[in-house]
C-alpha cells in the first residue's frame, strides 16, 4: 500500500512541476518517504513485530481452546530427552502461522506485491507454510510426533521448489534471458540466472544452465528441512532465522543498488532486487514478535508451520540475491543442525555407532549437560558470527 500510494503521489508531484502549479502533491511532501526502501523496509519491521505482539496472546489462546498441543516424543523414542522436556507438553503449536500472516500483510502493506522478488519468495514461503500447516495439524489430531509422512512431504516441498525454480529462470526481468534490459549484472557485465557465485571470486564459479533448476530446488528444499531441524528448543530456530534474514536484508539492499553492487563489492545486481529488503525485515520484524513468546520457557512452538516456511523463505531468498552458496556460511547453524542429522544417521547405519549423544546437535549439549537456556544463547551467538563472517567476505578479493 505504501508503494502504491508514492506511486500516485511521485505522478501527482510531477504532473504539478509540468504545469508549475501547486496542489496536494506539493503540500504532503512528506509522502517522498514512502519512495524509500529503508523507511518501508522499519516500517514493515515494525509493523511486524507490532501484529505479532498484539494479535499473539489472541492466537495463542485460540490455539489452547481448540487442544493444538504439541506431542512429545516418548521416552520409548527419546530417552533422558523425554524427562528435559517433559514440562513442553501441551504447549501449543502451529504457531508459525502468527509469524507468516504477520509477514505476509506487513509485506502487502509496505512493499510492491508485484515486483518479481517479493512475489516469488513471499509464495514460497506461503506454501511451504501451508505444507507445514497441513503437517502439524496430523500430528495434534492423531495426538503423535509424527505427522504427514517424509516421502510426502518431500514430494510436496519439491513441487512448491520447482515452480519457484522455475519461476526464477523463466522470468525475464530475473533471468534476463531474451530481455538485455533486464537480469543481472555482475561488474559491468551481464549475468544470466544460471550463474553460481560466492563473493571471493570475481567471476561466476560455473553456468549450470537449465540443470540450475535442480539446484534451485535443492537450496529451497535443503533450507526448508535445515529450519525444521533446528525447531527443536525454545525460540532457537526463531533467534537464528532472525540473524539470517537480517543479514540477507542487507546483502539485497547492497545488490539492489547500482554503484555499491556493480563498483564497489562487485555482487550481482539486479534493479528490481532492493525491494526484497521490505519483506527480509518484515521477516526479522516477525520473529521478534514471535520470539517475545517463543523464548524459553515457551508459551507457543511454531511448528512446521513457521519453520518450513520460513526456511522456504530464506531459501529462495538466498536464490533471489545470487548468493546461494553464501547461505552455508551465513545459515551455518542451519547447516550444522542438518549435516548432524546426516552424519549420525549415515554413521549408524555403516557402523552401528552413533557419532553424537542424539542428534540434531542442539540435543548433543542438552544431554551433555547444557543447560537448555545456554544451548539457545549460544547457538545464537554462533549464528551472529556467522552472519557477520558472510557479510565480511563481501568485500575480501
Amino acid at each position: 500500500m505504501l508503494y502504491w500510494i508514492y506511486q500516485l503521489w511521485k505522478e501527482a508531484h510531477e504532473g504539478e512541476i509540468a504545469a508549475g502549479l501547486p496542489g496536494w502533491a506539493h503540500t504532503y511532501d512528506v509522502l517522498n518517504l514512502f519512495g524509500y526502501i529503508t523507511f518501508r523496509s522499519a516500517v514493515a519491521c515494525f509493523l511486524a513485530f507490532a501484529i505479532s505482539i498484539a494479535a499473539g496472546p489472541r492466537v495463542i489462546r485460540k490455539l489452547i481452546s481448540m487442544k493444538l498441543g504439541q506431542p512429545i516424543r516418548t521416552a520409548a523414542e527419546v530417552h533422558k530427552l523425554a524427562e528435559l522436556h517433559g514440562g513442553k507438553i501441551g504447549t501449543p503449536t502451529m504457531g508459525g502461522v502468527l509469524i507468516l500472516g504477520s509477514v505476509l500483510l506487513a509485506t502487502l502493506l509496505c512493499a510492491n506485491p508485484l515486483n518479481p522478488f517479493v512475489a516469488v519468495c513471499a509464495c514460497t514461503m506461503g506454501a511451504c507454510g501451508l505444507l507445514g500447516f497441513c503437517d502439524d495439524f496430523k500430528k495434534v489430531k492423531e495426538k503423535k510426533s509424527d505427522g504427514v509422512s517424509s516421502r510426502t512431504k518431500l514430494f510436496w516441498q519439491l513441487i512448491i521448489a520447482l515452480i519457484a525454480a522455475a519461476f526464477f529462470f523463466y522470468k525475464k526481468e530475473i533471468s534476463g534471458f531474451g530481455d538485455a534490459a533486464h537480469g543481472f549484472l555482475l561488474g559491468d557485465q551481464k549475468m544470466s540466472i544460471d550463474a553460481i557465485c560466492f563473493p571471493l571470486f570475481k567471476e561466476p564459479i560455473i553456468h549450470l544452465g537449465w540443470l540450475v533448476i535442480p539446484f534451485f530446488a535443492l537450496v529451497i528444499i535443503g533450507c526448508s528441512n535445515a529450519v525444521n531441524l533446528t525447531d527443536g528448543l525454545d525460540g532457537l530456530a526463531t533467534g537464528c532465522s532472525i540473524t539470517t534474514a537480517l543479514a540477507y536484508a542487507i546483502l539485497a539492499y547492497l545488490a539492489g543498488h547500482f554503484f555499491i553492487a556493480t563498483d564497489y563489492l562487485k555482487i550481482p545486481h539486479n534493479q528490481y532486487i532492493g525491494e526484497l529488503t521490505v519483506f527480509l525485515m518484515a521477516l526479522v520484524g516477525a520473529g521478534f514478535g514471535f520470539l517475545w513468546f517463543n523464548c524459553h520457557p515457551a508459551k507457543v512452538f511454531m511448528g512446521d508451520t513457521g519453520s518450513l516456511a520460513i526456511g522456504g523463505a530464506l531459501g529462495s531468498v538466498a536464490i533471489a540475491t545470487k548468493q546461494e552458496l553464501l547461505l552455508v556460511i551465513i545459515g551455518g547453524v542451519f547447516v550444522m543442525e542438518a549435516l548432524s542429522v546426516i552424519l549420525q544417521v549415515g554413521s549408524f547405519k555403516l557402523r552401528k555407532k552413533r557419532i553424537f549423544r542424539m542428534s540434531p546437535i542442539h540435543h548433543h549439549f542438552e544431554l551433555g549437560g547444557w543447560h537448555e537456556s545456554q544451548v539457545i544463547i549460544r547457538f545464537w551467538l554462533l549464528s551472529m558470527i556467522f552472519a557477520l563472517i558472510g557479510l565480511a567476505l563481501l568485500k575480501i578479493r
